[in-house]
């Protein structure tokens, strides 16, 4: 049976029912209803934003399918879905089309093969879960259909990076939105949303993780204490990909995304915080000076994950210490072209050329760090007093390359900082 919906123009005016055509209950009727008047023109967004934030989020796809474009921003702007009008067919081919191509392989593992329906029987559904398995020709074609949806937002955006796990997250908005609008949602989710994990390096992706003991600081001082030992890079591969390789139930990872489209960036780092505080006891059942079992341990979410729970645990961390607040001056050295600060405010306006520009912004913020890394080396190189005519030639040369390339104000102040310290050193 296939569930998924190729409408670009989806509607929630459809009758809503269950795989077994059993009708939801009337608060989840009532919840769609208002999920949908939220969602018309003029949308009222913080309506919606408060839906998608509540428990069991928006409830069903044929709402998501309305809802996950506002959340995204680009039913809002005017623009063209996609940021081009050329047939992607046409389009040069993405360096890294060979890498999609051996991960969409490997899709589909756990969904929709076993298609998980989220339906519990409580106050808001009265159905049970339902496992729907497809036929082998059934995958071929999902696959081929995801890995044109990548194929087209990468050759449309060949400044982006793929990275292994970026097709999980491609897989969901697949299955929800269907292959005719996922395009759209993927490009506006990948230069606006999860722009830091598609530049040329890791590095902005590591600086999301140094958030995370700051966090962790600020609830419970203790326990970031025990794990002080532990780099925060066990939380890499569930954040990256938006815990979309970790969680197996299909309704678990659509009522996560929406959660987390309805939030800015960084409260996927304090959603993976919060199950790190639920983990407590267990943690410090492992001694400190253990960080490779502190690590193994924490670079594996919990089975089963209580999803509501987490989800109301984490808005209240979030409301309690806001990412300003936290210690260590963690969110001042958070770069301000990173998704963490641009998707704070009313990022929902943004366009994909607004995503772009920051892109464009932030690797140039990157090679600029990179070179005054480079300088430094050479600095502690020529700290010796015998070999500062030989650094005076370097911070000559140096000036004038960085003014030549464009780094005139990158030039005036990263010398003046590094030729004191050399002044420093020098005395050595």
């Amino acid at each position: 049976m296939d569930h998924t919906n190729t409408s670009c123009s989806p509607s929630c005016s459809a009758p809503l029912q269950d795989v077994e055509g059993q009708s939801l209950s009337p608060a989840a009727r009532a919840k769609v209803d208002r999920i949908c008047k939220a969602c018309q023109d003029g949308p009222d967004i913080e309506a919606l934003l408060q839906l998608a934030i509540s428990e069991h989020g928006l409830v069903y796809d044929e709402a998501r399918r309305k809802a996950w474009p506002i959340l995204l921003g680009y039913r809002l702007t005017g623009e063209s879905p996609l940021g081009y009008n050329a047939d992607w067919h046409d389009l040069p081919r993405h360096k890294d089309e060979d890498q999609v191509r051996l991960d969409v392989d490997r899709s589909f593992i756990y969904y929709p093969k076993s298609w998980y329906y989220s339906i519990r029987q409580d106050r808001l559904y009265r159905l049970v879960d339902v496992t729907v398995d497809e036929t082998d020709r059934q995958l071929d074609r999902r696959k081929e259909e995801l890995s044109s949806v990548i194929t087209q937002v990468l050759r449309s955006h060949p400044m982006l990076s793929y990275f292994q796990g970026f097709h999980d997250i491609v897989q969901v908005f697949l299955l929800v939105l269907g292959a005719d609008e996922a395009p759209a949602a993927v490009s506006h989710l990948s230069l606006l949303r999860i722009r830091d994990f598609m530049l040329p390096s890791l590095s902005a992706s590591l600086a999301h993780l140094r958030l995370l003991p700051s966090i962790l600081h600020a609830a419970d001082p203790n326990l970031c204490h025990h794990l002080s030992q532990t780099q925060p890079f066990f939380a890499l591969a569930a954040t990256i990909c938006l815990y979309a390789h970790d969680i197996e139930e299909y309704g678990d990872i659509a009522r996560l995304f929406d959660f987390l489209l309805a939030h800015s960036a960084v409260v996927s780092l304090y959603f993976f915080a919060v199950i790190v505080l639920s983990r407590r006891e267990e943690l410090f059942d492992i001694p400190a000076d253990e960080p490779e079992m502190l690590h193994s341990v924490l670079s594996k979410l919990p089975k089963p994950l209580d999803l509501e729970a987490l989800i109301s645990e984490t808005t209240s961390l979030y409301a309690k210490f806001p990412p300003e607040s936290l210690p260590f001056r963690a969110w001042a050295k958070i770069s301000p072209f990173s998704v963490l600060k641009t998707t704070r405010g009313s990022f929902r306006q943004q366009t994909l050329n607004d995503g772009v520009e920051l892109f464009e912004k932030q690797v140039a913020q990157l090679h600029r760090e990179q070179m005054l890394e480079q300088v430094r080396a050479t600095f502690w190189k020529y700290r010796r007093p015998t070999r500062r005519v030989g650094l005076a030639i370097f911070i000559g040369v140096m000036a004038f390359w960085l003014r030549r390339n464009g780094f005139e104000t990158f030039a005036g102040s990263a010398f003046q900082q590094l030729w004191g310290y050399f002044r420093i050193i020098g005395r050595q």
